[in-house]
């Protein structure tokens, strides 16, 4: 399905992207999206095969070697950090399949209707919601809602895009935030059970157990399918970390693939590195004659 104007890739339509997920899904394989905070990222991520590509202001900050919660402190503007990697990084190099813009929806300075048809020119496929204050909770989380920066102006941003022909991956944390967003018209539904365990930045002790995350999960696809049944579903975090991770909650829930954004692109580079670095450093020199 190319575009109209290079021959190949992005941008496709909203229908477009759930039509290759689905050839995915026909396959009986799994779907992975993958986040990319640089270039070299995404081209790598596009060769192992990834089914998406989504672009999160915290990729900045977890490629110069911060915790991925930096993207949700104001270490700099979300919105224009994702929109820079996608213009001049990720976007040039990608050569095929969709890539997906994150989108701080409760931005109060942005007029949402205007930066979605920004980030629809760029080229981009889709949104996601992140920022997110799905995963936010407490006193803060509450002034957050208050104050008119809530979690639901991330619905209607979805509500917008929907109505612009952008595909919409959207987080969710609760079963009731499942629903608003299958209402709002989002197309895929990522269960986030809380941050990626492991690695340099990574938390030391999952937010839950595996045996909570595939409950967690399962009752956030049960509300969602309710308003409907043709969502995508997709699991994100806490002890959902490796390969492995994701076969068990393939096979205790009812999600369709994975969204990996630290243990994709964080732990590769992480192990790669070291691994490569060490093997460089165990090459000895062989005794020569001073003559």
């Amino acid at each position: 399905m190319p575009n109209q104007w290079t021959g190949k890739g992005n941008p496709y339509t909203k229908q477009e992207v759930r039509d290759r997920l689905q050839a995915t899904l026909n396959q009986n394989k799994a779907i992975i999206a993958a986040g990319a905070g640089t270039g070299i990222s995404a081209k790598f991520i596009e060769k192992g095969g990834a089914d998406l590509i989504i672009i999160y202001n915290s990729g900045r900050f977890r490629m110069s070697g911060h915790g991925s919660t930096a993207g949700l402190m104001a270490y700099g503007d979300a919105n224009a950090v994702a929109m820079e990697i996608g213009e001049f990084e990720v976007l040039p190099v990608v050569e095929e399949i969709p890539v997906i813009c994150g989108v701080y929806g409760s931005d109060p300075r942005r007029r949402m209707w205007h930066h979605l048809l920004k980030v629809k020119e760029m080229g981009f496929s889709g949104i996601n919601n992140f920022p997110t204050h799905c995963i936010v909770d407490g006193h803060f989380r509450n002034v957050l809602e208050e104050t008119g920066m809530g979690f639901d102006k991330e619905v209607e941003m979805v509500r917008l895009a929907s109505k612009m022909d952008l595909f919409s991956i959207v987080y969710v944390a609760k079963p009731e935030e499942a629903r608003m967003m299958a209402e709002a018209g989002a197309d895929a539904i990522i269960a986030h059970v809380g941050t990626t365990v492991g690695g340099s930045v990574g938390v030391t002790e999952a937010s839950c157990t595996m045996d909570d995350a595939i409950e967690r999960t399962q009752k956030i696809i049960k509300e969602a399918k309710i308003v409907n049944p043709a969502m995508f579903f997709l699991a994100h975090g806490g002890p959902i970390n490796t390969p492995e991770d994701v076969r068990i909650i393939l096979d205790k829930t009812d999600v369709h693939g994975f969204v990996g954004a630290s243990s994709l692109e964080r732990m590769g580079i992480e192990k790669s590195l070291t691994d490569l670095t060490r093997n460089f450093k165990s090459l000895t020199i062989q005794n020569r004659s001073k003559d």
